[in-house]
């Protein structure tokens, strides 16, 4: 693609890589065919390919982003799976940050969506904060018919059960089980702790079975996804620059025994933390130790592939679908290792038809634009339902809370799966759910995969 920016422009560092960005572009339109805004709404300018113009446009003229581009890269969801359509390997999730960021920095936005956009941003970061909104959310289940869209919304995602604080999420050190094999430091994360901690105490105990040393880094916390997505810079940087800080600790003290990895199970939290040498590449201070974080970050499921999975303890040999998180399959490139996991753990995985389309979760987008994720549920859902699975696996909270207010099918996350595999308890949405041995099922199929 042609641009013309003029040299001033460029001296600037992000607008000259968003211009070797545009550069990229050829136009074709492959992108067109997976954007799932573009496969709802049938609008070009709801496309990968058109929201790149109007960010030329806009960039180009250097001029305040005007409301017809903000309405439109609002809807984009970030799912990235433009990236892995595109044959010329245009950066999108790059260019749509930076023109995010000039979104919040130029335009103004009518008072009830700052409003709404400010409460998220402070709220989702801080656990505490979350829980207490999550507790006020259920207390007005009564009422939620009466309240706007979005407050309905946000009501009607508040969880009927909500768990109280893990132990596993203070700072602490958690030994291997027997000699250890590695050391590595777990991202608890902001929401998922709040939402279901029983997800971050699953991972330490799968890690730990396996001979992992597991730090829980003092001063780590909020990856900073939330205020990225937004544009709003400065609280993401702030966000990324705890973890970095509280990390490099682990890595360059405590007797020099480093780290292995940076374990991360929430997808979307993994593919903000992997980006954090670009997103500090500015900051002299920063950019070295940003690199190196985003070098050792590891999805829990990349891990394990490495580390290799114990054998299976109990008969498992459920149907079960996987849905592959956006942030996941396009915005880390993993996509065979936890079908592969599950797989060796004895269950039977079956793949989601249009797997590539995004849930509608995706951060706060299911909050922001409730109508848009509401259908893109609904459609996740029936492709889901098409397969009659007995449980649903994903390794992202932002998908288990927006694809289990659409359906009755127990939704788990993978780590929690494997562990109660290798021998932890039985994941608490799975209670009701009769084993395959219980039920008729050959117990020998799931110990021979």
């Amino acid at each position: 693609m042609q641009t013309n920016f003029t040299l001033a422009q460029l001296a600037d560092q992000a607008m000259a890589e968003s211009e070797k960005i545009l550069r990229t572009c050829v136009h074709c339109g492959f992108c067109l065919a997976t954007c799932p805004t573009y496969q709802i709404l049938g609008d070009e300018l709801d496309s990968p390919r058109g929201r790149i113009y109007q960010i030329k446009e806009m960039f180009e003229n250097d001029r305040p982003a005007p409301e017809t581009v903000v309405k439109h890269i609002d809807r984009c969801l970030s799912c990235l799976s433009c990236m892995t359509t595109c044959p010329s390997g245009v950066n999108y999730m790059h260019l749509v940050d930076h023109a995010r960021v000039h979104i919040e920095e130029t335009h103004q936005r009518a008072l009830p969506d700052r409003i709404l956009r400010e409460l998220l941003a402070h709220l989702i970061p801080n656990p505490r904060l979350f829980r207490l909104a999550l507790v006020g959310a259920w207390l007005a289940r009564p009422i939620a018919r009466y309240l706007p869209g979005r407050l309905k919304g946000m009501v009607a995602m508040a969880p009927a059960r909500l768990p109280g604080p893990s132990p596993i999420d203070r700072p602490q050190v958690i030994p291997a089980d027997g000699p250890r094999r590695r050391r590595v430091t777990l991202l608890n994360g902001c929401a998922q702790q709040v939402l279901d901690p029983g997800i971050n105490e699953a991972t330490v105990r799968l890690l730990t079975r396996h001979g992992v040393e597991v730090v829980v880094a003092r001063g780590n916390g909020c990856c900073g996804a939330v205020t990225h997505h937004m544009g709003k810079e400065e609280p993401a940087h702030r966000a990324a620059k705890a973890n970095i800080a509280a990390w490099s600790a682990e890595m360059e003290e405590h007797g020099g025994e480093g780290l292995d990895a940076i374990i991360i199970n929430t997808s979307g939290c993994g593919t903000t933390v992997k980006d954090y040498g670009f997103m500090l590449r500015g900051e002299a201070e920063w950019a070295d130790r940003a690199a190196k974080v985003s070098a050792i970050t590891r999805d829990i499921s990349e891990f394990m592939v490495e580390l290799g999975l114990n054998p299976p303890v109990i008969a498992t040999g459920q149907t079960v679908a996987y849905h592959s998180a956006c942030s996941m399959q396009h915005g880390q490139q993993i996509r065979t290792e936890p079908k592969r996991l599950l797989q060796a753990a004895g269950f039977q995985v079956r793949d989601v038809p249009e797997g590539h389309l995004c849930c509608g979760s995706a951060g706060t987008y299911n909050l922001l634009q409730p109508e848009l994720a509401t259908e893109l549920r609904d459609r996740k859902v029936g492709n889901i339902e098409k397969l009659k699975p007995d449980l649903i696996a994903t390794g992202n909270i932002g998908c288990m809370t927006q694809i289990g207010s659409g359906t009755g099918i127990p939704i788990v996350h993978t780590a929690a799966l494997l562990d109660w595999a290798t021998g932890g308890p039985k994941p608490e949405a799975l209670r009701d759910l009769s084993d395959p041995a219980q039920s008729g099922a050959d117990p020998d199929r799931s110990m021979a995969a």
